[in-house]
C-alpha cells in the first residue's frame, strides 16, 4: 500500500476528483491529525453489483420499510455520524479537512449520502463519491440495528437502476464480505475504473427527492441486467 504524506500540493475538490479518476484517495492518520496522505492499495475492495448478497432476514427488514430512506437530505449529519466514535471504534480518520473536502464535493454534486431515518431521527447511512459510472463508498455508520445495511441495499438498488458499473469499497472487511465484497488486483481495478469512467450514470434515477419502497428497492437489486 502506498501512502506518501501530502506536502505542498493543496488538495481541492478538483484535485480530489482527479485523484479518484487515477485510483487514489486521501486519508488522515486520525481525526485529530490535520495532515492527509494518498492511498493506492495493492488490493482494492469492490462489490460486484451483479453479485450483491442480501440475506433473507435483511431483505425482510428492507421490505418492512422500517427505515425511511432519504438521499442527500442531511449530508453533513451523515459525515458527522461516520466521524463519531462508536462501539468498537474509538476514533475515525475523518478530520476537519476531509469533512470540508467532501462537503465541497457534495455541493458540486459529486458526493452523495444515503440516509436511514427512524421516527424523524437520522439513525444510519453512508456517503461516497460519484464519478462517471463509478461510486466510491467512503464510510457508513449506524445508531439503530441494520440502519447502515438497509442504506447499503438502497445504494446498490440505485446504482443498478442508474447504470453504474463499479462500487468501490476501498478495502474489504468481514462486514462487507457478507454483501459479496471481494479484493481485486490494482491492475484489475484500473481496468474496471477505466471502463466505468468512459460512460455516465444517473444517481438520481428515481428523482432527487423521490422515496422508494423497500419492495421497489429489492426489485432493482434482484435485476440481472
Amino acid at each position: 500500500m502506498s501512502h506518501p504524506r501530502e506536502h505542498q500540493v493543496e488538495i481541492t475538490p478538483e484535485v480530489l476528483l482527479k485523484a479518484y479518476a487515477c485510483g487514489i484517495f486521501p486519508m488522515a492518520e486520525s481525526a485529530n491529525d490535520p495532515g492527509l496522505y494518498w492511498i493506492e492499495p495493492e488490493r482494492r475492495g469492490v462489490i460486484p453489483l451483479a453479485d450483491f448478497i442480501i440475506t433473507e432476514r435483511l431483505a425482510r427488514t428492507v421490505r418492512s420499510d422500517r427505515f425511511e430512506i432519504r438521499i442527500d437530505h442531511d449530508f453533513e449529519a451523515v459525515i458527522d455520524g461516520c466521524a463519531a466514535p462508536a462501539e468498537g471504534r474509538g476514533s475515525t480518520w475523518i478530520n476537519r479537512r476531509i469533512r470540508k473536502l467532501y462537503c465541497d464535493l457534495h455541493a458540486r454534486g459529486y458526493c452523495h449520502s444515503v440516509e436511514a431515518w427512524e421516527n424523524g431521527a437520522l439513525v444510519g447511512g453512508l456517503y461516497g463519491v460519484r464519478l462517471g459510472r463509478a461510486f466510491f463508498g467512503e464510510s457508513m455508520f449506524h445508531r439503530s440495528r441494520d440502519a447502515s445495511k438497509v442504506a447499503l441495499v438502497h445504494l446498490v438498488a440505485r446504482l443498478k437502476r442508474g447504470g453504474f458499473t463499479l462500487l468501490d469499497t476501498q478495502f474489504v472487511t468481514d462486514h462487507l464480505r457478507r454483501f459479496g465484497a471481494i479484493e481485486v488486483s490494482r491492475l484489475h481495478y484500473t481496468r474496471l475504473l477505466t471502463q466505468a469512467l468512459e460512460g455516465e450514470a444517473d444517481f438520481y434515477c428515481w428523482g432527487p427527492g423521490e422515496a422508494i419502497t423497500g419492495a421497489v428497492c429489492l426489485q432493482s437489486v434482484s435485476q440481472t441486467s
